[in-house]
């Protein structure tokens, strides 16, 4: 997508920096045990700049971070623009062929990584010669008198992270967020949900996920504290809630769910005031059990291409628009369109395109593939769904038969590829079924060679050692042929049939 001369040139300040110096005292990060304040947080993430300068980071270059969710992972965050360095943090649960792969392609030559991932970094890091690993534990720790080339200032057009999604192929792409992505995706955001004082963001997303690293960039923006947790813990949540003051909070309906489950009928405080629910529709009924807690449930709906949120229902319209994802944020344009691309009306169901200055820059290395996703200066999200009279969104598919469970992203085609690495299985189909505690399963249709045998266990272990756990099908059934079409095309939609 060709950016505007404006939004090419436009030049702020690099935003910790700038916040420590508008209200140093005020408290900006809870991890763990510990508490600092934005003079503090600047004070660090300049240790840390300087320790990547010393391991030899410079502008352009991208510094892939493999760790949970951690103080360090949150200084690495902030260190980088300082040094005009990018940003690649991978998902810790994958599997170490599907990381190789993101690493190679991204072309980092650094590899940050914390303490529970430390083997598989070192393992990563002797197969590939170019990428060097490193614990994030040394980084507040500058050796020598090497002094950082600090940015004061960063410039919107310039990429500040690259975040890994699968594409509707199953070949994962790199999205490039720049500053000015993130930037009016927090803009967007405030204007919609509002930026108070005794705000207070909490998240125990992961912070490699794009819905996690937001929040620690509108923490810095807005000048309002981010808890962040290490690991998804419903006592945990609900005791920060009650006793830390936290005011807004980011899930997925599963999240959601076992906060409710775990609260038992104790109210929520009045501190707490938006509930950010996202990865799909909130069923009406836990959002009548959240409602009976005083739980302000905000839906959502978002992608990583458009840097978080895209559109939010509101408290106030989840009763008469059940099912939607709410109106698109400011300045944020959503429109639906047939197979030609043609604009539909109200009610009718089609791709979802959105245009924004929130739109990723592009897929790293893949010019290809951005120039088709991103047509006429409109993304195109190869998501399904329609808006009503009233300008509501209703998302329908997403990415067509995307699976998503417990929060995450699964598509068919890359776990379709792995079963077919398999040398006995002949043809195979993938599907997401109802799942009472995930929202969704994956479930796997095999069709073996002729004379051979495996079993359902056999196949489980077999993608272990390919896919992230997540991505392994909690079902398999083997059968004696796939519903194709006459091109030879799966429909997937007769497989969801068989299965009900």
């Amino acid at each position: 997508m060709k950016q505007p001369p404006f939004y090419q040139k436009a030049i702020m300040p690099e935003w910790l920096s700038q916040r420590a110096l508008l209200t140093p005292d005020r408290l900006a990060l809870v991890c763990g045990q510990t508490r600092v304040c934005f003079a503090e947080l600047e004070c660090l993430a300049r240790l840390t700049a300087k320790r990547l300068f010393d391991l030899g980071v410079r502008a352009g270059q991208r510094v892939a971070l493999l760790s949970g969710n951690s103080l360090e992972f949150v200084l690495a965050v902030h260190a980088l623009p300082k040094l005009g360095g990018i940003l690649v943090p991978l998902n810790t649960r994958l599997a170490e062929q599907e990381l190789a792969w993101q690493l190679a392609d991204a072309g980092a030559s650094l590899l940050l990584h914390d303490e529970p991932n430390a083997d598989r970094a070192l393992l990563l890091a002797r197969k590939n010669t170019q990428v060097r690993a490193v614990s994030i534990k040394e980084l507040p720790l500058p050796l020598g008198p090497a002094k950082a080339a600090e940015r004061s200032a960063i410039r919107l057009s310039r990429v500040h992270s690259i975040l890994y999604t699968s594409g509707t192929t199953g070949t994962p792409k790199g999205a490039m967020l720049t500053y000015g992505n993130h930037f009016f995706s927090a803009t967007g955001s405030a204007l919609n949900l509002g930026v108070m004082k005794e705000d207070c963001w909490l998240t125990s997303l992961p912070l490699y996920h794009v819905g996690g690293l937001s929040i620690l960039l509108r923490s810095v923006i807005y000048g309002i504290p981010a808890i962040v947790h290490n690991g998804f813990d419903p006592e945990a949540i609900n005791r920060a809630i009650d006793e830390d003051g936290v005011s807004m909070l980011s899930v997925v309906a599963v999240m959601l769910t076992r906060i409710l489950d775990a609260r038992g009928h104790r109210p929520f405080p009045g501190s707490l005031r938006c509930v950010l629910v996202g990865g799909g529709p909130v069923p009406l009924s836990l959002l009548e059990d959240a409602e009976r807690l005083g739980a302000p449930v905000v839906q959502t709906y978002g992608l990583t291409e458009a840097a978080s949120q895209v559109a939010t229902l509101s408290k106030e319209d989840a009763p008469r628009k059940q099912g939607s994802a709410g109106k698109p944020l400011f300045p944020t344009e959503v429109s639906i369109v047939d197979t030609c691309g043609r604009v539909l009306g109200p009610e009718q169901a089609g791709e979802i395109l959105v245009r924004s200055p929130v739109v990723m820059a592009g897929y790293f290395g893949r010019p290809k593939e951005t120039a088709e996703v991103l047509r006429g200066g409109w993304l195109h999200t190869g998501d399904v769904g329609s808006l009503d009279e009233e300008g509501y969104l209703y998302v329908s598919d997403r990415r067509c038969d995307l699976i998503v469970s417990g929060g995450e992203n699964i598509y068919p085609a890359e776990v379709e590829a792995a079963l077919l690495s398999h040398p006995y299985v002949l043809e195979a189909g993938v599907i997401g079924v109802p799942d009472a505690r995930w929202g969704q399963a994956v479930a796997a249709f095999l069709l073996l060679r002729e004379g051979k045998k495996i079993d359902e266990g056999h196949v489980k272990a077999f993608l272990k050692e390919r896919l992230a756990g997540y991505k392994v099908p909690a079902h398999v059934r083997f059968v004696d042929s796939l519903p194709r079409n006459a091109s030879g095309k799966l429909l997937r939609h007769r497989l969801r049939e068989a299965w009900l």
